[in-house]
């Protein structure tokens, strides 16, 4: 990792890319909330295509679409603290796609209905996100849903922002590009590293998820952080994760550790303390906007 932050031929470009992300937060219209210790909670399969809404701790008052089966989790990677357990599959079978992954025709219309009746109701919300059980660019059939997202939250919720929540491991670039917040997880320096936290299933490697990344159009990472058997917040894990989040080149990144029960009760969060000096870094190094969550 670098160890200065003085000024070099890239500074004008860390500004204008800080700038247009509006300070990060001014983007989304969304301020950051105090973060502290909370309990662990434990976070169940959505068992339908729409849920909420509910409130977020980055996109504020936020509604669900899951595009994924409600009776299993289906995700390329297998992370050790992921909120939803092991993966117990990783990629959509012809069965699953047939019988289990709801049709475009039956998603659209569990948002219609939702949507209609939020502005019925005299109800406004922050966000509609994609944050399947499981990693939604899974889904076969992305590009016509979001295009017909769209087209429904224009009609019914204007001011709200489509945002997706993904691994970044099957980038559907074009599908992703029509959203207004993309939030990649990304918290891994090193393949060592990659492969100790996100346990894959198939053969993925961190170079092609980062070149994917810097692929897509103004995306936010979101990096979660633990200690304990597996460990990516120490000083030499941080120093190769920033050379990545450097490459990659976010509008901004969000910091943050466990907020659920533990997948492998062998790791544990980290502190707020330790959040501050992981954002502090990306600022410095990375001259990308980070926060807190």
């Amino acid at each position: 990792m670098a160890t200065t932050g003085s000024k070099s031929s890239g500074s004008g470009e860390r500004r204008e890319n800080a700038k247009n992300a509006v300070a990060f937060h001014g983007y989304t219209g969304i301020t950051p909330r105090p973060v502290g210790i909370h309990q662990l909670k434990r976070h169940a399969l959505q068992r339908g295509i729409v849920y909420g809404p509910v409130d977020t701790r980055r996109l504020g008052f936020s509604l669900g679409i899951n595009l994924l089966p409600s009776d299993h989790k289906l995700c390329s990677f297998n992370c050790i603290y992921c909120q939803y357990g092991w993966t117990q599959k990783s990629r959509p079978t012809a069965a699953d796609e047939l019988t289990h992954v709801p049709s475009v025709e039956e998603i659209v219309t569990a948002i219609s209905l939702k949507l209609e009746q939020l502005s019925r109701d005299g109800k406004t919300i922050d966000a509609i996100t994609i944050c399947a059980n499981g990693e939604p660019t899974l889904f076969p059939n992305l590009t016509p849903v979001i295009e017909t997202m769209k087209r429904l939250r224009d009609q019914y919720q204007p001011l709200a922002r489509l945002a997706i929540l993904s691994n970044g491991d099957k980038t559907v670039r074009d599908a992703l590009n029509l959203l207004d917040v993309k939030i990649m997880k990304f918290d891994a320096g090193s393949e060592e590293m990659f492969h100790l936290l996100n346990h894959l299933h198939t053969p993925i490697y961190m170079g092609d998820i980062v070149a994917g990344l810097k692929e897509v159009k103004n995306i936010y990472l979101q990096s979660l952080f633990v200690q304990g058997r597996v460990t990516n917040a120490d000083p030499d894990s941080i120093g190769l994760w920033i050379e990545r989040v450097r490459d990659i080149r976010p509008l901004g990144v969000q910091v943050y550790t466990l907020d659920c029960d533990l997948t492998d009760n062998k790791i544990q969060r980290v502190s707020l303390t330790t959040l501050q000096w992981i954002a502090d870094q990306v600022r410095w190094h990375a001259g990308v906007p980070s926060e807190v969550y």
